[in-house]
């Protein structure tokens, strides 16, 4: 795909206003300093417009969690979305592994997402996804290793349209960016958010 064509998937060029508006709002995000932010290669097949982010949640040297949002758009429409816009992510941190056995822990984590868009008063329609948590044992030359366990979250949402069809997608992304700080166990950023309950500081983070 020649570099004209790329901008014009990606927010440049002569990409619909809605879409190019909807970027820009990306774009211009600021965001709290732990979290470190970076454009991404959006996929090619799931829409005709997309742009991607990804994000890593950092303490020190350290990840403590990571994801990527995906932002896609169909001028004529997706009937599985009920709109233009559609918001893509994948959130992923280590757990302790006591609290990887929550059996309540996956019902929780999709409580964090939709708690963060409802916290920030937000409109959407179409939530789908799943929650995932694997765990890792290590045997042989690994077993001094301790034992890991991931949690996975993989969702996406409809963005309600606002004045010329384009979406708040800045604060779509602070609410994204509120999901991550929760996962990696931050403290909430503001005032009127201390009812928030995030995972607790995990050993061992993964260096960077």
């Amino acid at each position: 795909m020649d570099d004209s064509k790329e901008g014009d998937r990606d927010g440049g060029g002569t990409a619909p206003p809605a879409f190019q508006a909807a970027v820009q709002a990306l774009r211009n995000s600021r965001l709290r300093p732990q979290i470190e932010i970076d454009p991404t290669p959006a996929p090619q097949r799931l829409a005709p417009y997309a742009y991607a982010l990804e994000a890593a949640v950092v303490d020190g040297d350290q990840d403590l969690a990571d994801g990527r949002l995906v932002l896609l758009h169909d001028p004529a429409g997706h009937d599985a979305w009920h709109g233009t816009f559609r918001l893509v992510t994948l959130v992923r941190a280590e757990l302790e592994p006591e609290m990887a056995a929550d059996p309540l822990l996956p019902d929780v984590c999709w409580s964090w997402l939709t708690g963060a868009l409802q916290a920030r008063g937000l409109t959407y329609g179409e939530p789908s996804g799943t929650v995932t948590r694997a765990s890792s044992h290590y045997f042989g030359g690994l077993s001094e290793r301790p034992s890991a366990s991931q949690i996975e979250i993989r969702a996406s949402w409809t963005p309600r349209e606002g004045l010329g069809g384009v979406p708040d997608t800045a604060a779509h992304l602070a609410s994204w960016c509120d999901l991550l700080a929760q996962v990696a166990g931050l403290p909430p950023a503001g005032p009127g958010d201390a009812s928030i309950v995030t995972l607790p500081q995990r050993r061992g983070p993964q260096s960077r």
